[in-house]
């Protein structure tokens, strides 16, 4: 009996002892499932604009609503990343503001908890695009009710100075053009200018984190001649204060104008002359154009810095050269108000021999400049009406829309730096252009570019052929008083023409570009040139056979504008 009843009760133990161990398995697999749902973040835990839907809330998503963070996968592990050596240098006592990492993630470099600030920052809607912020048409005419910006959240700043600024940008995204990645940048900079303690020059101390398959960071709002150390994947900057605060004030995309068209809440034209004040001391700005190659934009050059010097800007003017252009178009260059320096052509790497484009990409030279602190960059096709030196207000990059995301590089604010230039020329082989040419290239590498008015580079075309374009866009053309900043002169050029009518409307592919009252505004420009300089405009005989040749194709193809007849 005592056998039997031992049996039972040893029986009825290891049945509890399976029990128990089943219950263990289950409840380890709950676990185990609900880590690993939260952890992969499937779609249906989140609504349409990207917050968490779960009645307990989302895990991660709280971390970073909390504490400034990005999501898990634009992020990665801190574990295996050594300590910038810098924050040693600091001391113990330095404070340090952590953006897009928390207070733990910096307890294993050192950095004291108690001396760790998380910046606590909203992060940007999955949703939000970059197309979003770089529309391809606003209404800066205010035709409606005006331009507007999509909100990138910037973080409650902290209590009180920081020593320096540590960022963790994100691994993930869409490459350069990524918002999240852009909203990183400006809540860094944001408390950098804002709360970082400042040197006795002003700079305060940045450093971000970015992965090695990423692209490096942002030259447009950290420059890279602020680095003062590269440690692993780590950039260490020396950040002037006043230039980021410079950044922050602009539109956060060309969502909304850097220069404003119109006084605020009327039909007054901006007051630009407010923006306009002279170059501070021992900061040198210019106007500078590019002639490489050919001649062919001699008389062009001669007839922009005429234009200039006709809205009355005393800025210097500047013009880069290659030994294409002879010694007596440089001394008409000169007469003209151009200081010359020569150059070394810069070849497109993915040019084709021969081609027009080959060696454009000698525009890069401009980052050259360095004895300059600002540059407004101008195509030698452009005619300047009214005074643009309000643009040396404004960063690097300033431009106009052009389509798309992009800005056109015929009128555009540089800021001359080697170590850019060094930047520009190191990326020629992997960064494709979508024309093949410079604007392309450029705009691969300063994605993050403030919006100028179009009227500040007013593209000679009329795309639509509509008659109300055409009215609309001759009116401006023909302006007196002019209501234009510039022309930009697509298509075949005025001096290429004769005075008489825009040859434009006799070629095929090229009458988009014709406007005749445009025409009569770049001849009434050189009309008023000195009359030494008006022979470098003259026409080769080569040239006017063209012409003919290109009025009786128009002829025989009796085109309807009947420009033909003259």
């Amino acid at each position: 009996m005592c056998f039997f009843g031992g049996g039972s009760a040893m029986k009825a133990v290891a049945s509890k002892a399976l029990v128990i161990k089943i219950n263990v398995a289950f409840l380890s697999f709950f676990v185990f499932a609900y880590v690993a749902l939260l952890l992969l973040r499937p779609a249906s835990f989140y609504d349409d604009s990207g917050n968490c839907a779960l009645r307990g809330g989302c895990l991660f998503m709280k971390k970073a609503e909390g504490g400034g963070l990005l999501k898990k996968g634009n992020r990665t592990a801190m574990e295996t990343t050594a300590a910038p050596s810098f924050l040693k240098a600091l001391g113990g006592g330095a404070r340090v503001a952590l953006v897009n990492m928390a207070e733990e993630e910096a307890e294993q470099w050192g950095v004291h908890r108690r001396a760790a600030v998380a910046v606590a920052f909203e992060p940007v809607s999955e949703h939000l695009e970059w197309k979003d912020l770089f529309p391809e048409w606003i209404d800066e005419e205010e035709e409606n009710e005006g331009p507007s910006c999509p909100e990138i959240p910037l973080p409650a700043l902290p209590a009180g100075e920081v020593d320096a600024v540590l960022a963790l940008l994100p691994c993930g995204g869409r490459g350069g053009r990524d918002v999240g990645r852009l909203q990183v940048h400006l809540a860094a900079a944001s408390v950098a200018a804002r709360r970082g303690r400042r040197d006795s020059r002003g700079r305060v101390r940045v450093a971000l984190r970015a992965c090695a398959a990423a692209p490096p960071p942002m030259m447009e709002v950290f420059r890279c001649d602020e680095v003062v150390a590269r440690e692993g994947e780590w950039w260490v900057y020396a950040a002037e204060a006043a230039r980021l605060e410079e950044k922050l004030a602009l539109p956060v995309g060309s969502c909304n104008l850097a220069m404003p068209l119109w006084e605020k809440g009327t039909d007054v034209v901006y007051d630009a002359s407010k923006l306009a004040a002279p170059a501070s001391a021992g900061r040198r700005e210019a106007y500078v154009t590019v002639l490489h190659s050919s001649e062919a934009y001699v008389c062009g050059a001669v007839a922009l810095a005429h234009s200039i010097r006709r809205t009355g800007s005393t800025r210097e003017l500047v013009l880069l050269h290659d030994r294409s252009i002879a010694g007596e178009k440089l001394r008409a260059l000169a007469a003209a108000g151009w200081s010359l320096r020569e150059i070394e052509r810069i070849r497109n790497p993915r040019a084709e021999r021969g081609t027009y484009n080959e060696y454009n990409y000698s525009k890069l030279r401009l980052w050259q400049l360095t004895d300059y602190h600002k540059l407004v960059f101008i195509d030698a096709d452009i005619l300047v009406l009214r005074n643009l030196d309000p643009l040396f207000h404004f960063p690097q990059i300033s431009a106009a829309g052009n389509d798309g995301v992009i800005f056109n590089s015929g009128v555009m604010v540089i800021e001359p730096s080697n170590c850019t230039f060094r930047a520009l020329m190191a990326r020629r082989a992997d960064v494709v252009s979508y024309n093949g040419g410079d604007q392309g290239f450029l705009n691969e590498v300063f994605v993050w570019w403030h919006r100028l008015p179009r009227r500040v580079n007013f593209l000679k075309n009329i795309w639509s052929n509509t008659t109300a374009e055409a009215s609309v866009k001759n009116r401006l053309f023909a302006a007196d008083p002019p209501e234009l900043y510039a022309i930009h002169y697509l298509g075949i050029k005025p001096w290429n023409c004769r005075r008489e009518y825009d040859c434009n409307w006799n070629v095929g592919d090229q009458r988009s570009y014709a406007s005749d009252p445009a025409h009569a505004t770049w001849w009434s420009v050189h009309d008023a040139m000195d009359e030494v300089l008006r022979p470098f405009c003259r026409m080769t005989e080569a040239r006017r056979a063209e012409l003919e040749e290109e009025r009786r194709w128009a002829e025989e193809m009796r085109l309807p504008d009947g420009h033909w007849r003259h």
